[in-house]
């Protein structure tokens, strides 16, 4: 497939310490390296002072490090081949709404667990209020108290907009077989292609023994890293409970978490009350250009969420040489390998103790190690690229099919 316009759509503004704008900004930087014509539409300041042409026109939320995206997408010209959404917030929906009237075919990647993610962020209620309204669905009054109503009301609700959703997408990208099995919610679904991201680090010049002098770790301590945020759907209880109980064994362990911005005074305060804060290292989020150095400082990393679709830093860590251990294990299956990641149960015990063997077992962590890296070698950013042209190829034929059939 040569020279294809895709137009991404994204509510994650550029450079955002998340996963979903860490994959938006891998996916297009691969398919402009391809020689393919890429719109981004993301969130960008009010009066559009990003370098990016395609930056939308958003407002900070504060306290939080989020914006909110006011799209116009009427004038886009060219129109594109493809219209990719990433997110289901104002940027995506505009883009749902853009492809609709242009009959222009849509790729949606499910990058986030919104089921799970509604429990955490009234936002996520607020968006699809908004979404709702936007997409025309004539939801009424009844509906919309709904979303304010925790359990399976909500729940079901959010069921009702996401199948609008896919009712709305010639193909849907699973980041993992996780996502792709969680799908299943939906009545109906477009064909579902599991397709995870590929994810280069770029090489670092800070070593390891300066990294470690510079965050005050002795250069023999065991050293336990985590990657990301640090706010309540990530688990950062249960990663600082298993690391209680993994000093209690291995006294002169260290914690570093890399990307700790919002929650910062909620993570110390738990560090505090299970003893560990005098072990603890936080670290605001860093450029991705260094974060090389970050997994070649570390012995292992500790994975603790259990609402990711995929966890991008533990494809990362693999491709570092570091093995992963994670409290998660639906997303156990590495991607284009049948090997599995070391995964426990989701609680403090047994997580401490899956961090412990790979600690003091040194041929399970190079067993361990040599697997992730094998994982990381087979599926390149290459492989990723086809599997992502091939999904565009199959969503405009697709849609062509389905277009030729309604004019019959």
């Amino acid at each position: 497939m040569c020279g294809v316009r895709i137009a991404h759509f994204c509510d994650s503004h550029p450079g955002r310490s998340d996963g979903v704008a860490t994959s938006v900004a891998a996916t297009v930087g691969l398919l402009r390296a391809a020689g393919h014509d890429v719109q981004v539409y993301q969130p960008a300041p009010l009066l559009r002072g990003r370098a990016e042409p395609c930056g939308v026109r958003s407002v900070p939320v504060p306290l939080r490090n989020i914006r909110v995206g006011l799209p116009h997408f009427s004038g886009m010209r060219p129109v594109p081949h493809i219209v990719h959404v990433h997110t289901p917030g104002p940027v995506g929906i505009g883009g749902l709404r853009y492809a609709r009237a242009h009959e222009v075919p849509v790729v949606m990647t499910w990058h986030t667990d919104l089921l799970a993610y509604s429990a955490h962020f009234m936002e996520i209620q607020l968006g699809a209020a908004h979404a709702a309204q936007r997409l025309e669905l004539g939801w009424t009054m009844r509906d919309y108290l709904r979303l304010a109503r925790s359990g399976n009301e909500r729940r079901a609700q959010l069921v009702r907009l996401g199948q609008e959703f896919m009712d709305r997408t010639a193909v849907v990208i699973a980041p993992s077989a996780k996502t792709a099995a969680g799908l299943a919610e939906f009545e109906r679904l477009p064909p579902v292609w599991t397709v995870p991201t590929s994810i280069q680090l770029a090489d670092c010049p800070v070593g390891r023994a300066e990294l470690r002098r510079s965050l005050r770790i002795p250069q023999s301590a065991p050293v336990v890293l985590a990657v990301g945020r640090a706010t309540k759907e990530k688990d950062p209880g249960l990663l600082l409970s298993a690391f209680a109980r993994l000093l209690r064994r291995l006294p002169t362990a260290r914690l570093v978490m890399v990307g700790v911005k919002q929650n910062r005074f909620n993570v110390i305060r738990i560090a505090r009350q299970n003893g560990v804060a005098h072990a603890l290292r936080l670290i605001r989020p860093v450029p991705h250009s260094r974060m090389a150095a970050y997994y070649g400082m570390a012995d292992v990393l500790a994975f603790a969420s259990t609402t990711d679709t995929q966890g991008l830093v533990m494809i990362e860590a693999e491709a570092a040489g570091l093995p992963v251990v994670l409290a998660d294990a639906a997303l156990a299956e590495r991607p284009n390998q049948k090997s599995m990641r070391l995964s426990s149960a989701p609680d403090a015990d047994s997580f401490a103790a899956a961090l412990g063997r790979v600690l003091t077992d040194p041929q399970l962590h190079r067993e361990v190690a040599e697997a992730g890296r094998a994982a990381a070698d087979s599926y390149s950013s290459q492989h990723y690229l086809g599997h992502l042209l091939a999904a565009y190829d199959f969503a405009r034929a697709r849609t062509a099919e389905t277009t030729t059939v309604r004019a019959q």
